[in-house]
C-alpha cells in the first residue's frame, strides 16, 4: 500500500464525482489520499468502517460471510464504484463497522476518504439529500421491524389458536369425567349403605372388597379390544346378567368389558352371596369399576394438559437462557406439536430422526420460529393434504434439519428470491413474505448457519444446517 499524488481531473472523471466545482475537487484530493493496494484484502468485514473507498484503477471483489465462508457478492473493474463507509453520514445511529469484506486481485488504485471526512462531506453539501437519505434508512428499518413484529404476531396468533384448541379437548374430557365421577361415587354410596344393611357375613364381606380390589386391578391391565371383539364380549357378559335377573345387562355389560372383567369374575360374585343380594352386589363392584376408569381418564387428561403446556414452555424457552446447549429434536417435536392444529388430519408427519446428533450451543426460542415458518409454509403449499417428512442427520460436519412436502413445488424462476423480504407466493393477506427472509437471518447471520430450497413438483425440502460448535454469544449479530 503506497500514497500517490490526487489528480482533481481524474476525480472529475468519475461518475461519482463528475457535477462537483474545482473547489470541492480541491477539497477531495487535500483531506483524502490515493493509495495504491497490492492483490488481497483491504478491508475485512466486522472490523471498524474507519474509510470511504472509491476504485480508480484495478479490479476490486467485494465478499459477505455466511457461515464459516466467504461468500463473493460483487466483482468489478469499473472506475468510480465506491465501498466502505458510505453510510457514514448517518452518525451514531449507523452501524460503525465495515458490512461486507473488500479483496483487490491486481494492483488497484483507490480514492480513499476517512469516515469523518466523508460524512463531513455529505452533511456540509448535501444537506437535503442527507436528510433523505435519512428518512428512507430510518423508515425502511423501521418498517422492517414493524412487519418483522407483525409476522411474530401472526405466527403467535396462529399458535395460541392451535393450543387452545389442543388444551380444549383435554380439558372438556376431564370435566365430563369429573361430572360423571361425582355421579358414581355417590352411585356407589348409596349401594354401600345397601350393602351394609344385608345380613352379610364378615367372610363374605371381606372376599367382596378383596373382589372390589382385583377389579381394580384388572381395570389397569384392561387389554384394548377392537370393535368385534368388544361387542362379542359385551354379548356374553349381558347374557350372564340377564341370566341371573338382574336389571340394566345392556348399561353395565359395556363398563365390565371395558374393565376387563368376565362371565369367569362374576362367577366369583355369584358364589359369594345369594342371588337376591347379587344385583346389589355386581352394581357396586360396577360402580368400582366405573370409578376407577373415570380417574384414570381425568389423569390422563391432565397429564395430556400438563404435557402441552409443557411443549408450549419448550417452544418459546421462557424457563430457559436464550443461548444454550439444545437437543434439536425437542425443539423439533415441541413445534411440530404447538402445529398440530393446523397440521389436521389430512397431513400426514414422517419423523426420519437420527437420534444420535449431539446436541449443539443455539438460540432455541428462534430455531423455533425458523421450524414454525418452515411448516407453516409446507402446509400451505400442500393445501393441508400431504406429506411433511422432518429429517435430521449429520451432513459435512454439521447437523442437517429437513423439511420435506409432497406439494406442487416452487417454480424455478422465483427459487433464486424465495429468501429476499417481503417477496411471497401468498395471496395477498396471507402472507407478509418476511417469514423466510427471517428465518434466513436466525440461520445464517445469528448461527452462522446455512438454509437452502431444493424443489420440483410433488417433492419440496428446505435444509437447515447447523454446526456443531457456534461463536459464543457476545459474538453473534442479531437477527
Amino acid at each position: 500500500m503506497a500514497d500517490q499524488p490526487c489528480q482533481p481531473d481524474e476525480l472529475r472523471s468519475l461518475f461519482l464525482f463528475e457535477k462537483l466545482t474545482p473547489d470541492q475537487l480541491a477539497w477531495l484530493c487535500r483531506e483524502g489520499r490515493v493509495e495504491m493496494f497490492e492483490p488481497g484484502p483491504v478491508y475485512t468485514e466486522g472490523d471498524p468502517a474507519t474509510c470511504f473507498y472509491v476504485l480508480l484503477e484495478g479490479t476490486l471483489v467485494l465478499l459477505r460471510r455466511v457461515g464459516s465462508d466467504d461468500i463473493e457478492v460483487s466483482r468489478t473493474s469499473d472506475p468510480g464504484v465506491y465501498a466502505g463507509a458510505f453510510q457514514a453520514y448517518l452518525g451514531e445511529r449507523a452501524p460503525k463497522t465495515y458490512n461486507s469484506s473488500l479483496r483487490v486481485t491486481v494492483p488497484s488504485r483507490f480514492f480513499v476518504l476517512d469516515a469523518a471526512c466523508f460524512a463531513q462531506l455529505m452533511n456540509d453539501w448535501f444537506p437535503l439529500a442527507v436528510h433523505l437519505l435519512e428518512g428512507a434508512f430510518f423508515g425502511n428499518k423501521a418498517a422492517n421491524q414493524a412487519v418483522s413484529q407483525r409476522e411474530r404476531l401472526l405466527a403467535l396468533g396462529s399458535l395460541s389458536a392451535g393450543l387452545t384448541h389442543e388444551l380444549n379437548n383435554p380439558a372438556a374430557a376431564a370435566v365430563s369425567a369429573t361430572s360423571a365421577l361425582r355421579e358414581r361415587v355417590a352411585g356407589m354410596r348409596h349401594k354401600l349403605g345397601i350393602l351394609t344393611r344385608q345380613p352379610y357375613h364378615q367372610e363374605t364381606l371381606e372376599h367382596l372388597i378383596d373382589l372390589q380390589e382385583r377389579a381394580v386391578e384388572r381395570v389397569a391391565k384392561a387389554p384394548a379390544l377392537g370393535p368385534m371383539e368388544a361387542s362379542d364380549a359385551e354379548d356374553t357378559v349381558g347374557d350372564w346378567l340377564d341370566g341371573y335377573g338382574i336389571q340394566g345387562s345392556w348399561n353395565l355389560a359395556p363398563v365390565l368389558v371395558q374393565a376387563g372383567l368376565d362371565t369367569e369374575w362374576l362367577d366369583q360374585v355369584a358364589g359369594l352371596v345369594e342371588t337376591d343380594d347379587l344385583e346389589g352386589a355386581i352394581r357396586w363392584l360396577t360402580y368400582t369399576v366405573e370409578t376407577e376408569m373415570l380417574m384414570n381418564e381425568i389423569q390422563d387428561s391432565t397429564g395430556r394438559i400438563m404435557h402441552l403446556v409443557g411443549a408450549a414452555k419448550q417452544y418459546s424457552q421462557l424457563d430457559r437462557a436464550p443461548y444454550q446447549e439444545i437437543d434439536v429434536h425437542d425443539l423439533l417435536d415441541s413445534t411440530l406439536l404447538m402445529l398440530a392444529g393446523k397440521l389436521g388430519q389430512g397431513i400426514k408427519v414422517v419423523k426420519d430422526y437420527d437420534r444420535t446428533l449431539p446436541k449443539i450451543p443455539a438460540y432455541a426460542a428462534e430455531l423455533n420460529q425458523v421450524w414454525t415458518n418452515l411448516i407453516d409454509n409446507a402446509v400451505s403449499a400442500m393445501g393441508g393434504h400431504g406429506t411433511l417428512t422432518v429429517r435430521t442427520a449429520m451432513d459435512r460436519d454439521k447437523l442437517l434439519v429437513e423439511f420435506g412436502d409432497t406439494g406442487p413445488g416452487v417454480p424455478k424462476d422465483i427459487q433464486p428470491r424465495i429468501f429476499e423480504p417481503f417477496f411471497t407466493t401468498k395471496p395477498v393477506g396471507e402472507g407478509t413474505g418476511l417469514g423466510l427472509d427471517i428465518s434466513w437471518r436466525i440461520v445464517v447471520k445469528k448461527h452462522h448457519g446455512e438454509i437452502n430450497l431444493v424443489s420440483e413438483p410433488g417433492d419440496t425440502r428446505f435444509r437447515v444446517w447447523l454446526p456443531l460448535a457456534a461463536p459464543a454469544p457476545d459474538r453473534q449479530e442479531p437477527a
